[in-house]
């Protein structure tokens, strides 16, 4: 067989250190790759500048990374007769950056997140024009494990960085799992209060009830009501809306714990002593302590369930809304 005629054979690139761990090293963070079949890696110019700080991607990788270090996904992808990856985000004209290109883009960076791998890339290029190389210590070269798998090698500077980065980020979840209980927590008061007021506007409807049933047996027992043409009057007085029936009601319709019930307690005392609500979405919001679209949404989601309607709109654009009773 020619030399011509060979088939072409595409050697697979042994990574010297583990390519995740390199880029978490390099960008403090765990970036989306793409890697072609001989080995090469191709990572989102957005995700790489979104993660250095870049504020402009495009021009970030226009000042710093050459021509070779970037390319289009379409393009890449094409290379090796691949399709584009499905999913959210990745698109044809996506730009991507090889690790040249990352590293350009993260020398680029002026976190100060990133000064320890850029020291060691700065090792590692004195090194090489003092000495003609750089290799890493025999006890961190790449060997076969016992089970098969490679074991990668790691520089001390880049362990110590992962290792820094790896306490802040459970640090960083610490602090965010207790900003969330206090959070929940907040949430469980302030729905204990919406609770309480509708509790106590419950007692003060009951007690209201009582005393309308106590001065309707006081008139029956002086004689019936009568009507102006003196016959006795067909229409029994108007009793107030039931609120323990009502929220009965509304148990039914929306399930316990659901973000709608600050926003269901709160009105249901105001329209039942008013007979309908009128204020805006920001006051509304301002009472519940949620933002303007999250009230809203609680609106939309009460009506939907047939607990309110909505009749129309006051002068000054608040919606007007009122009890749906049965």
């Amino acid at each position: 067989m020619s030399e011509h005629n060979m088939p072409t054979i595409t050697a697979v690139r042994q990574d010297a250190i583990e390519v995740s761990d390199f880029v978490y090293a390099a960008t403090g963070a765990r970036v989306r790759r793409l890697t072609m079949p001989d080995g090469e890696h191709w990572f989102p110019a957005t995700d790489v500048c979104a993660e250095l700080g870049h504020t402009n991607p495009r021009k970030a990788v226009a000042d710093h990374v050459h021509e070779g270090g970037i390319s289009r996904l379409e393009t890449v992808t094409s290379r090796y007769g691949l399709s584009i990856p499905a999913g959210r985000g990745w698109r044809r004209d996506l730009n991507m950056v090889n690790l040249q290109g990352l590293i350009m883009l993260v020398n680029g960076c002026t976190k100060p997140e990133c000064q320890p791998f850029k020291q060691w890339v700065a090792e590692v290029i004195e090194t090489v024009q003092r000495e003609g190389s750089y290799s890493l210590p025999v006890s961190e070269i790449a060997t076969a494990t016992s089970n098969g798998a490679t074991a990668y090698a790691m520089p001390d500077q880049v362990i110590d960085l992962i290792t820094r980065l790896e306490e802040r980020n459970l640090r960083l979840d610490e602090e965010f799992a207790a900003g969330q209980k206090v959070s929940a927590q907040a949430q469980e008061r302030l729905m204990q209060t919406h609770v309480n007021l509708v509790q106590t506007q419950v007692g003060l409807a009951q007690s209201m009830a009582r005393i309308a049933d106590a001065l309707e047996a006081l008139v029956r027992a002086q004689g019936m009501p009568l009507s102006e043409s003196g016959r006795e009057s067909e229409t029994p007085p108007t009793r107030p809306p039931d609120m323990n029936a009502i929220l009965a009601q509304w148990r039914r319709r929306i399930p316990e714990g659901s973000d709608v019930w600050p926003v269901a307690l709160y009105l249901l005392p105001e329209m039942l002593q008013n007979g309908d609500y009128k204020m805006s979405i920001d006051y509304l919001a301002v009472k519940v302590g949620m933002t303007a679209q999250e009230a809203s949404s609680c609106l939309r989601v009460l009506r939907q369930a047939g607990c309110i309607s909505q009749l129309g709109f006051t002068q000054n654009g608040n919606p007007v809304h009122a009890l749906i009773l049965e």
